[in-house]
């Protein structure tokens, strides 16, 4: 049931809905269509004072609905599409208001700023030629006047200007053309010139920020969309190529030019993409052959072929083929010399080959331009420790196998040296002697690189086998063999009398 407390609230909560509409409809009678249109034209006013630029738009909106005629609306809505910067909207108010007012001085003087401001010279120079012949203000003349000597000036810069380009004078073209866009800063045409020539002197930088510029002022500007691409493209950026001729198409998907392009871009991007898959998950043969097919896709971009080139040297040393990584490598850095990345690919390569020295070259070159990179001074670390270990005793050499042999490449490598150098062998005092010390190499090498902690301490450049580098550490062998190896006897005790077996 409801109750009384409920239905009171109810009506109070109604009534000034009526009283509204009840004003609506008197207001209709004593005022009629006009005193609306005057009153939103009023709140207007007073919202764009206030700086409520939406609000006040909404009743300029209003009053150009109730009254098509109304010059002075239109007027107000164009100042407060200018106050929020939207010039394209104000321009056909502003030629509206001079259609149904033409000796309205300061819409026509608006217009004629709007125009200007898009390099309309002509039709800004007839606006400002009608304002002085209107019975102007005095401010109104000035400026008038003011602005017909600028387009007058203009008008001579845009003939010297495309003199200067047709002439392939694109630098003295270029300072033409900031000269006109200083003032006519939503010129198009000279906007998309300044671009060309741009592109022409090299600098993509500026070329690419007035394309951009001009994608914005003409709505369906394909072809900026389309250079955008391309310059994208060549400077090797093909993430960036393909959002810009993806807005290309669209505007219009039947575009030739972009299409064709999109299809290069999408097959190109596709590409890169697999292969750094590819990379995170240690693929790295697949990720080389991947990228391989990126330089065949597409041969003529040099930043394309030095991106492929590149990643190349990075898998291929991630995939422990320094041979392989270090002339990729060397080829990508004859192009760009400080290439951080590169440099320390290529470090690690010539580690896995044992070439310290060129190792500690590559990470010291890096690290001048990567002075905080924890990774250049964990390698350089690691190849300074190496370095001083192979000046010693390198049981990888030992056995004749790489840094990163496996345990059975190893053990097959020991029972073949092993084999060939045991002292049983020799029946001469010195090669006898010789093989002693040879054997007991290879033993302490297999020993060693067999076992994971003690092969880890010395990959870091720690000899488990060395006293000294131990300082003091638990000795892995015990017993004695002859004065000077101590703590190691390969062959047990007694002289050497027994034989090995090799499976």
């Amino acid at each position: 049931m409801v109750s009384v407390d409920h239905v009171a609230h109810r009506i109070l909560t109604y009534i000034p809905y009526v009283l509204v509409l009840i004003d609506m409809r008197y207001e209709g009678v004593t005022c009629g269509r006009d005193g609306s249109v005057d009153n939103h034209i009023e709140m207007g006013k007073k919202l764009l004072a206030a700086g409520q630029l939406a609000d006040a738009l909404s009743h300029f909106h209003a009053a150009v609905d109730g009254d098509p005629k109304n010059y002075m609306a239109y007027y107000r809505r164009a100042t407060v599409f200018l106050a929020m910067g939207k010039s394209k909207s104000a321009l056909p108010d502003l030629s509206r208001v001079i259609e149904l007012k033409p000796d309205f001085t300061s819409a026509r003087l608006q217009r004629g700023n709007l125009l200007l401001k898009q390099g309309r010279l002509d039709e800004a120079e007839s606006d400002f030629k009608k304002v002085l012949k209107s019975n102007p203000s005095d401010k109104e003349e000035r400026e008038a006047q003011s602005q017909l000597t600028s387009s007058d000036e203009i008008q001579r810069l845009v003939a010297l200007a495309r003199s200067s380009y047709s002439s392939q004078d694109y630098m003295t073209a270029a300072a033409q053309l900031d000269t006109i866009i200083e003032t006519c800063v939503w010129d198009v045409t000279s906007r998309e010139m300044r671009a060309e020539c741009f592109i022409q002197m090299g600098e993509m930088g500026k070329a690419v920020s007035d394309l951009k510029a001009t994608s914005k002022l003409k709505s369906d500007n394909t072809q900026a969309f389309y250079k955008l691409s391309t310059i994208y493209y060549n400077l090797g950026d093909h993430e960036m190529s393909l959002n810009e001729v993806r807005e290309c198409l669209k505007l219009d998907p039947d575009h030739k030019q972009c299409y064709s392009h999109y299809k290069q871009v999408k097959k190109l991007n596709k590409q890169i993409q697999s292969a750094e898959a590819l990379i995170q998950e240690q693929r790295y043969e697949d990720a080389v052959s991947k990228y391989e097919a990126v330089v065949k896709t597409e041969p003529k971009v040099l930043h394309f072929s030095l991106l492929a080139k590149e990643r190349i040297c990075h898998a291929l040393a991630q995939g422990q083929q320094g041979s392989r990584a270090i002339p990729v490598c060397s080829e990508v850095l004859q192009s760009d010399q400080e290439n951080v990345n590169v440099l320390k690919d290529r470090a690690e390569a010539y580690i896995q080959e044992e070439q310290y020295e060129e190792a500690i070259k590559d990470y010291e070159t890096a690290a001048k331009h990567s002075e905080n990179d924890r990774q250049i001074k964990e390698g350089l670390d690691k190849a300074q420790r190496l370095l001083k270990q192979s000046q010693r005793r390198d049981y990888y050499k030992i056995l004749g196998v790489k840094r990163n042999a496996q345990k059975k490449e190893i053990i097959k490598a020991y029972r073949k040296l092993a084999q060939q150098w045991h002292p049983d062998n020799f029946q001469d005092p010195e090669e006898k002697k010789r093989a002693e010390k040879k054997f007991i190499d290879i033993a302490q090498a297999k020993e060693v690189l067999t076992d994971p902690e003690m092969r880890t301490k010395f990959d870091h450049g720690e000899d488990p086998m060395d006293p000294e580098s131990q300082q003091g550490h638990h000795q892995h062998f015990r017993g004695g063999f002859q004065s000077g190896y101590q703590g190691f006897n390969p062959f047990g005790s007694g002289p050497f009398n027994f034989k090995f077996n090799f499976n």
